[in-house]
């Protein structure tokens, strides 16, 4: 199986992270999957951004939780782009690549959980379209009670272990460790008791070249031309 190209935040070493133009960038240089960050707004809506709040990446401040879509929409992100919302990211990579969503904010598995809903019943996707990751525990264990199809992936900066006990906790299919904690024993370890490993943020050539020699199953990069 070729290794899984995923775009982190899109192409982030290229074009604004998490912006539409960031998505579509990292499918001309061969993405087969997008990573970006969720945050439910305060009007209800799912918007992709990393940060908790809207000063780093726009000419704005404020908390992302705390604005309705007309006051995010109304800031300009680095680079003249906006801040989009999750449907709009899928209006513009569609159906030609995997989808890893991950639950920043906090109270965003129930929202997340009925956009992928709402795409299975409406628009002919299918629960192996997405898979939606998270560094908190609360959040997961969230989805996993709310919605047990979902495929669920397992962030962790620091801990393979920690990261292989939610997974069992919460039937995950994938470890997202950061690369610097992989070995070749942890990759095997993990693909033979069924997760996918994702590791994250591999951007430097040697570092690709030696996350590719542990033969994981994806690469999550800001520069997806380097895969």
């Amino acid at each position: 199986m070729p290794i899984l190209n995923i775009g982190h935040r899109g192409a982030k070493g290229h074009v604004t992270e998490n912006t539409l133009a960031s998505f579509a960038r990292a499918l001309t240089l061969g993405a087969k999957a997008i990573e970006l960050d969720v945050h439910a707004c305060a009007t209800g809506e799912l918007v992709v951004i990393h940060d908790f709040t809207v000063d780093r990446v726009t000419n704005g401040t404020g908390e992302v939780h705390k604005l309705t879509l007309a006051e995010l929409k109304s800031l300009t992100v680095t680079g003249g782009h906006s801040i989009p919302t999750l449907d709009e990211v899928f209006e513009t990579v569609g159906k030609n690549c995997f989808v890893n969503i991950e639950m920043k904010g906090r109270h965003t598995a129930q929202p997340v959980s009925n956009f992928i809903e709402r795409y299975v019943a409406e628009k002919g996707y299918t629960y192996k379209d997405f898979i939606v990751s998270s560094f908190q525990r609360e959040e997961l264990e969230n989805m996993s009670r709310i919605n047990p199809k979902v495929p669920l992936g397992i962030l962790t900066q620091a801990s393979i272990h920690q990261a292989w006990e939610w997974a069992e906790a919460f039937n995950a299919v994938a470890l997202h460790p950061h690369f610097s904690l992989l070995t070749e024993s942890s990759v095997l370890k993990a693909q033979q008791a069924g997760y996918k490993v994702y590791p994250w943020t591999v951007n430097e050539p040697e570092d690709i070249a030696r996350v590719k020699a542990l033969g994981v199953d994806g690469i999550i990069t800001d520069y997806p031309d380097r895969i």
